[in-house]
């Protein structure tokens, strides 16, 4: 499975815990990402739009 796939299937399995469980994960995640920008967020980012 690629990278790509990787992350469309945890986008879907976090917006299936956010219909389940009323609290919304994929903006607690969004507002961290924002706030401390990580390193893994901008390699991962790197490896979706560059194929890799």
């Amino acid at each position: 499975m690629s990278f790509r796939n990787q992350c469309i299937l945890g986008l879907i399995l976090l917006a299936i815990i956010d219909a389940v469980i009323p609290i919304p994960f994929a903006v607690i995640i969004l507002l961290y990402v924002l706030i401390k920008k990580p390193d893994w967020f901008r390699e991962m980012v790197d490896r979706v739009y560059n194929g890799i």
